[in-house]
């Protein structure tokens, strides 16, 4: 019964096509073939390029099994075993289907077909770090089995050129817009305590030079009295509290902020920045005003006031 259809796959078989009346050339199927191996998973070998086109029919069946496992995921193909994986990367998945007897070094090529994420970029993740020398039988990956990818590529690399804390701060500075700084929760719990007793008094519309004794009588964000001391010959300022003295180089504090504090404009609250985050700032509150300036200029580098 199926004697036509084989005949027609023979090379120089004549067509029975209603007035056709030449032989099909030589290896016509190939296009036909190469498609089909072009459909084999990455890294399943799929044979050298097309059928020979001398084959027996019975290659060609053989041909159309790799399609029928491609589709039902795990048959055996010459001993090529399809495995079906979930690859997660950067909120996506992918479905792939893979060979087996791979190693981990091909997967990565796989997944760089599919994201776009050089291998070079790629932490692969399977009960740890997918070894790239390995098998994936070997590493005893299974059906559904999900592989991490972590990992950016250039071009996310390049997007991301402001460093994340200037985003931050930012975001922060555009906060405080909305809010002063006084009325903000953290500072607000020091604030209410009020003025202290001993505070040094405030001159308004004066900018003066750093006194030669302490400031003291403010306190800090954790309502502990603080006074700051500034040993210009040794470049530093004192930070001392009742518990101990923190004596910090002038190069080391990035940035100092200040605000006046609403209803006693003649004080500032006064932040330190020590390390590289707002997280690092150190608060100091009811600073006299007229020292502000010269404390930022002389904890800054300008040295304008001497």
């Amino acid at each position: 019964g199926g004697a036509p259809g084989l005949e027609r796959g023979r090379p120089g078989a004549a067509s029975r096509g209603p007035g056709s009346s030449c032989p099909l050339p030589t290896g016509a199927e190939e296009p036909g073939m190469e498609a089909e191996a072009q459909e084999l998973p990455l890294g399943c070998g799929g044979g050298g390029g097309s059928p020979a086109a001398g084959r027996s029919p019975e290659g060609e069946e053989r041909q159309e099994l790799p399609q029928a496992s491609v589709s039902n995921g795990g048959d055996e193909d010459s001993g090529r075993e399809l495995v079906e994986l979930k690859v997660i990367w950067n909120k996506n998945k992918y479905d792939v289907k893979f060979c087996l007897d791979s190693t981990g070094a091909e997967l990565k090529q796989k997944i760089h077909s599919l994201t776009g994420l050089p291998p070079a970029m790629q932490k692969v993740m399977f009960k740890g770090l997918l070894p790239e020398e390995k098998t994936l039988r070997e590493i005893k990956v299974t059906n559904g089995a999900k592989i991490m990818v972590v990992g950016s590529t250039i071009n996310d690399v390049l997007a991301v050129n402001t460093p994340k804390e200037a985003a931050q701060q930012e975001v922060k500075a555009e906060e405080n817009k909305k809010e002063p700084l006084c009325r903000q929760k953290q500072h607000r719990k020091v604030l209410d305590k009020g003025k202290p007793d001993d505070v040094m008094p405030s001159v308004k519309g004066v900018q003066e030079r750093l006194p030669t004794v302490p400031l003291s009588g403010m306190y800090n964000k954790s309502g502990g009295k603080v006074r700051l001391t500034f040993k210009l010959e040794q470049d530093q300022l004192w930070i001392g509290t009742k518990e101990r003295t923190e004596k910090l180089p002038m190069g080391s504090i990035k940035n100092v902020v200040s605000e006046p504090i609403e209803g006693h404009e003649d004080y500032h609250m006064m932040a330190f920045q020590l390390g590289p985050t707002e997280a690092s700032y150190y608060w100091v509150y009811w600073v006299p005003t007229q020292y502000v300036d010269a404390i930022k200029d002389t904890v800054l580098g300008k040295w304008q006031y001497f």
